[in-house]
């Protein structure tokens, strides 16, 4: 076998894993070194996580729905009974690339605004009527 540390006492001489060597026949005016320096590179990593998962997200969405003059006839027909027999409702609607459904009770309809008013939990929501899918 090849001496690896001839200046070591016997058993250590062949040992080339120094975690496995004494310390105290280490030397000890080794430079210590940059410490944790080397690894800032790395600090930027959770942003890029965070830019991928975005980049995730952002292709599930969908895009906002144009529904037809057949569609949108129904849609009224349903909201105006809603309005004046029965305010409680279910409302589907798109907002910001996704689709939402809420529980809740319509309070009014902003024809200057083109914009339904709803209570949910006694908090007023303003739906746009152009992202609104479904009534029930």
């Amino acid at each position: 076998m090849k001496v690896i540390n001839p200046s070591m006492p016997e058993p250590y001489k062949y040992e080339s894993d120094y975690r496995k060597i004494p310390n105290k026949y280490l030397q000890q005016n080794i430079p210590k070194g940059r410490g944790m320096i080397k690894w800032a590179p790395f600090a930027t990593m959770p942003q890029q996580y965070e830019t991928i998962k975005q980049f995730i997200r952002d292709q599930t969405k969908v895009d906002k729905p144009i529904l037809e003059d057949t569609a949108l006839n129904d849609l009224n027909h349903v909201l105006a009974e809603k309005i004046f027999y029965n305010p409680k409702a279910s409302i589907k609607y798109w907002d910001n690339g996704y689709f939402k459904e809420v529980d809740c009770e319509i309070n009014k309809f902003d024809s200057e605004r083109n914009k339904l008013e709803v209570l949910k939990n006694n908090e007023l929501l303003k739906l746009n009527m152009d992202c609104i899918v479904e009534i029930e």
